[in-house]
């Protein structure tokens, strides 16, 4: 921390009055919020010296390109620990939480669905505009090595666990047809590799690209099959025609484009990166023994079964496999989650303390009305907890910030020790005056800061304003 602090005082010329740690996204990188006044910088703290050179030669030529991503202030002579600019915290992710949920996207979600893969081409041509790729970590390019690593992920960590019978000498056959035409095309372009919503910013209703370290040479149609295509994402066949719709039209901006020609090569990657989501499913979920990875399983079988329905004429053997992986009814049973559930609350104290209805009882409740209340100001009182308005307000002296600190060390330390006790619960709740604004921050915060750190599911409601979710 001491090394992030300096690199804000010599950048800023002001003395750093407020430190809130981030949520990670399972990356082994710490990520901090360092502010003084106005002045807020996000610190970055890394373990891998190859890693952190990528990243910071990338985004400084991304940032020269004017694509859309954060700007480099400063990094440390030996390249562990850097600031970067701040770019707030709304999350595409977060923002399209109700379409992921139901699998309803609004208008409002579709637009910036849409602005996100139609920013891609840009990362993809202009990015690798005088790009080094021989930074990229820990490879270059998408090769040869890449596609057997990941082939291979699907046959032993997710086929093999399934208990299907298959011939690997005709399957081994099949990816090595598959693999020739993966690496047919091989442009001098910029593979994302990690083109999520996670890794999206939106500013402004502007998306930008953050985590694009794991970035090398490669096919551009890599990307799109792992943003429109995730599992997870319940995106409807009409959607995702919207969306690839919307990245061509950007990319004819950097390419000639013959559509027909694209889709059949875009398929060829959706099949493989639906083989290579499935490996990972099954390593977490078999090997690692985290069952809540297996209920995604069933999201990934129902794409296959839909990409399949129409045959890949040149891998018949592997065909003929997945569609026998299909019909596997077990594998569609989501596994019993025995994971810690934390159940998180904000109420308004008028109406008296959430019960806990698992029958533990126990738990924390936090008293917020110690914070600055927006509620008080008429100009507040049409907003929520969940909106820019009144998260600005809470933020502005810091008070919200530094009691959440002290509440992630109380909770922290609590998960922890459930854990290891196998314990099945645990309720935490906000308390405030109406239960609109600071009991709402605290909760919204809490959820994700727990759902990010810890292998945990996580409720939240907030009860005043009938808003239950899961994360």
């Amino acid at each position: 921390m001491e090394e992030l602090i300096a690199l804000f005082e010599n950048f800023t010329g002001k003395k750093v009055e407020l430190t809130q740690e981030l949520t990670s996204s399972g990356s082994n990188r710490r990520y901090y919020r360092l502010k003084s006044g106005s002045t807020s910088i996000i610190g970055v703290k890394g373990t891998s010296r190859e890693e952190n050179h990528a990243f910071i030669t990338i985004a400084r030529h991304f940032h020269s390109q004017g694509l859309n991503v954060p700007e480099l202030y400063a990094v440390s002579e030996d390249e562990m620990t850097y600031i970067q600019e701040d770019l707030g915290e709304s999350q595409l992710y977060q923002m399209v939480s109700k379409g992921r949920e139901t699998g309803d996207y609004n208008e409002s979600e579709i637009e910036l669905l849409c602005k996100a893969v139609s920013k891609l081409p840009e990362i993809q041509f202009k990015g690798a505009e005088g790009l080094d790729f021989g930074v990229c970590y820990p490879d270059s390019e998408f090769n040869e090595r890449m596609v057997n690593f990941d082939l291979n992920y699907f046959k032993y960590c997710f086929l093999k666990a399934t208990g299907l019978e298959f011939n690997e000498v005709r399957l081994q056959d099949d990816f090595d047809r598959l693999k020739e035409d993966l690496l047919k095309e091989q442009n001098n372009t910029f593979m994302y590799r990690d083109f999520q919503a996670r890794n999206v910013m939106v500013r402004d209703r502007e998306p930008y690209y953050i985590d694009f370290q794991g970035g090398r040479r490669g096919p551009i149609y890599y990307d799109v099959a792992s943003f429109i295509w995730q599992a997870r994402s319940r995106f409807s066949e009409d959607l995702k025609e919207t969306l690839i719709q919307a990245y061509l039209d950007s990319l004819r901006e950097f390419t000639e484009v013959n559509e027909v020609e694209f889709r059949e090569k875009l398929r060829i990657f959706v099949l493989f990166r639906t083989l290579q989501v499935l490996g990972a499913y099954g390593f977490r979920g078999y090997f690692e023994k985290k069952p809540h990875f297996l209920g995604s399983v069933p999201f990934a079988l129902t794409s296959l079964r839909k990409l399949i329905s129409k045959p890949f004429e040149k891998y018949p053997y592997l065909n003929e496999v997945l569609s026998s992986l299909t019909k596997l009814h077990h594998l569609y049973d989501v596994a019993d989650d025995k994971r810690l559930e934390v159940r998180i609350y904000s109420f308004a104290y008028k109406r008296g303390v959430p019960l806990d209805n698992t029958g533990n009882g126990g738990g924390y409740v936090f008293d917020c009305r110690a914070i600055n209340n927006p509620g008080k100001y008429e100009h507040f009182r049409q907003f929520t907890g969940l909106d820019k308005e009144v998260k600005d307000f809470l933020e502005d002296d810091g008070g919200v910030l530094k009691f959440l600190e002290n509440v992630y060390s109380l909770v922290d330390s609590h998960v922890q020790r459930f854990q290891e006790r196998k314990f099945t619960h645990l309720q935490v709740c906000f308390g405030c005056t109406g239960g609109q604004h600071r009991s709402v921050y605290c909760a919204e915060h809490l959820a994700e800061h727990l759902s990010h750190k810890f292998d945990v599911k996580v409720a939240l409601t907030h009860r005043e304003l009938h808003i239950e979710k899961q994360l």
